[in-house]
């Protein structure tokens, strides 16, 4: 008995529509399964303080504050009051009282305004939980903590940008060569462990790998207007204009991408054709046009382009170490000279070249892209899109030797100073096409064969992923020293309009939300020299009241010799070893209560027995 329905559903099943069916169903399976297991195995709050300190921008945004920020830097403090009140120039009547702009809403000079927007959207349309079931409304110390409901929504979100840019790195593989490099480039891509640390770490990063491959494509298209001569093309001026914008709203998410105008306008030097010097005006002027508007708004508030952000090169010098600068009230710009820039960029670059480079994308592929450079390709635009690629590699070295700051020197691979990150895609996409090359080359005894060496390649690339699903499994929060629930306990102890001094101010901006200092460089004034006010009482006393202090592992676990006794008796270090040792703070401090079950690991200092503030936080939640 034959069934035709049955056979020509079979048929269909097996090379027709049914077949693009199945397989497209099983991919979607497998995505699902590995990013489920990974977010399961793998997933943590975030331990990058630009991650938290973007959230919490996002968060009063989406609150309708505006870009305010509820952690305030001293560095920042003193940009706003340079600004309000210029030496021998006249006032701003507007900030008279509070030239800081401390006392309300703090104005944010450290986030450029795209990833927070994106994160106020996020916020405005998920069902976001700040509080922390696990948070102590009393004084009992830090509870036991889980994962971090909004952290892990930011994270989804993350990682929703990554399969975006898995897909776009496929289009941009197919179109520069053919399908099979297009397909194993976003596989490789899709098992690269260290991708996906990022996607779960809270920082801009996928947000710019995507506008960075977006790029490429901006600059493809261009390259192939500039050779097609009929006048349909333009010669590739809206192309020119769509560079310039996404520039932009690149430099927007992460300042130092805007540097990559420069391997930008030379590769429009050498792709442009004729019209060359049009579309690099073209580009500069959709650049210059986007920046302009947050640029005048930094201007009016600070005086400053770039806020703190401008003055990242001074960080981690000899002049300004670790972080001194952000902890800084009243810094010395006066005798700068360029001898410390110079130490900077040799000693960071001997770093990069020595060791990021190599392992470019976090695999051994970039191996492969190196001696794809000797290659030549047909396709004019792929051979013009590797110059770009080489031209980007010394400009992103030297603006991350330079841009370098403390955030590297605790997170060395995952954070957002990390720039050679965002070429990794595309050096992977070049990598497998010389992989493939190779292959060509050998003699397979079957098409089997060749389609088993193209997976054992994948494993072998995605080998740092696997390791992941092997014993131990990931702690979810990242502590030391960040723990929510004890920073939402000890939120709870203030009131909204009060301040916390910390030396982990964007976790409590972010989880505690209430406004929060960086610790500041001494703990009490200098007695010898009256004129350097860089103290717990420089803002205590003259700027606003500061209820409690908030000290983590960050500082409670320092580095004893140099960090704690080097630093003399008016160091933070001194203060905790008279508070934790002999149990008494100084006489002049104004902060005298001292719950001891938070130490040895935290301390807690408040202005009076806030017992009660807890118990009525405890009861509004």
């Amino acid at each position: 008995m034959r069934l035709p329905f049955l056979q020509e559903f079979i048929h269909q099943l097996e090379n027709g529509v049914g077949s693009r069916f199945v397989r497209t169903a099983l991919l979607i399976l497998l995505t699902g399964t590995l990013w489920f297991l990974y977010d399961w195995r793998a997933f943590r709050n975030p331990s990058a303080q630009e991650a938290m300190d973007a959230a919490q921008v996002g968060r009063n945004l989406a609150e309708g504050k505006g870009f305010t920020t509820l952690c305030v830097r001293p560095f920042s403090m003193f940009l706003l009051k340079r600004h309000n009140q210029p030496p021998g120039g006249v006032a701003r009547a507007a900030h008279a009282s509070d030239p800081a702009q401390i006392k309300g809403p703090h104005p944010d000079l450290a986030n450029p305004p795209v990833y927070p927007l994106m994160l106020a959207g996020l916020m405005k349309t998920l069902p976001f939980e700040f509080l922390s079931p696990n948070a102590n409304p009393g004084l009992g110390g830090p509870s036991a903590s889980s994962r971090s409901q909004p952290d892990f929504l930011i994270a989804l979100a993350n990682q929703v940008l990554f399969l975006v840019l898995v897909a776009l790195v496929f289009f941009l593989a197919r179109r520069l060569f053919d399908e099979p490099v297009a397909w194993v480039s976003a596989v490789v891509l899709f098992g690269s462990e260290l991708f996906w640390r990022f996607s779960v770490s809270g920082l801009p990063t996928m947000l710019l790998l995507v506008i960075f491959v977006g790029l490429l494509f901006a600059l493809a298209s261009l390259e192939s207007a500039g050779r097609d001569p009929s006048p349909q093309a333009g010669g590739g001026f809206l192309p020119a204009l769509l560079a310039g914008v996404i520039l932009a709203i690149g430099a927007l998410t992460r300042y130092s991408f805007g540097w990559l105008i420069l391997p930008t306008l030379f590769f429009l030097a050498i792709a442009g054709g004729p019209r060359r010097g049009v579309l690099m005006v073209a580009t500069l002027a959709a650049f210059a046009a986007v920046m302009a508007p947050w640029i005048a708004r930094n201007y009016a508030v600070s005086g400053t382009p770039f806020g703190t952000a401008g003055y990242a090169i001074l960080e981690t010098t000899f002049i300004y170490p670790e972080n001194k600068l952000g902890r800084s009230l009243e810094p010395e710009f006066s005798h700068l000279i360029l001898a410390p820039f110079w130490i900077k960029l040799a000693a960071n670059l001997r770093g990069i070249i020595s060791s990021d480079l190599p392992r470019l994308g976090g695999s051994w592929l970039s191996a492969f892209f190196l001696p794809g450079l000797l290659v030549r390709f047909l396709n004019p635009t792929t051979t013009r899109l590797r110059y770009f690629l080489l031209a980007c590699v010394p400009v992103l070295c030297a603006v991350q030797a330079l841009g370098r700051t403390q955030i590297s020197e605790e997170s060395p691979e995952i954070n957002g100073e990390n720039l050679l990150v965002l070429l990794a895609p595309v050096v992977m996409v070049y990598g497998v096409s010389f992989f493939f090359q190779l292959l060509d080359q050998v003699e397979v005894p079957a098409l089997v064969f060749r389609h088993l060496v193209t997976t054992v390649f994948v494993l072998v690339c995605s080998i740092p992923l696997m390791l992941i699903f092997l014993p131990p499994k990931t702690r979810p929060v990242a502590y030391p020293p960040y723990l929510p629930a004890a920073i939402q306990t000890v939120a709870g102890l203030t009131k909204e309009n009060e301040l916390i001094m910390s030396d982990v101010p964007w976790a409590v901006a972010w989880y505690g939300h209430r406004q929060s200092v960086w610790l500041t460089l001494r703990a009490v004034p200098d007695k010898k020299d009256n004129n350097l006010h860089e103290d717990f009482f420089a803002i205590n006393d003259y700027q606003k009241a500061i209820n409690v202090l908030y000290l983590t592992p960050a500082t409670m676990d320092s580095r004893f010799l140099s960090q704690w006794i080097q630093p003399g008796e008016l160091s933070w270090g001194s203060f905790i070893l008279q508070t934790v040792l002999l149990k008494e703070e100084p006489p002049s401090f104004p902060l005298r209560k001292a719950p001891r079950d938070w130490l040895p690991y935290q301390l807690l200092l408040t202005d009076y027995d806030r017992t009660h503030r807890a118990k009525e936080a405890g009861a509004e939640r």
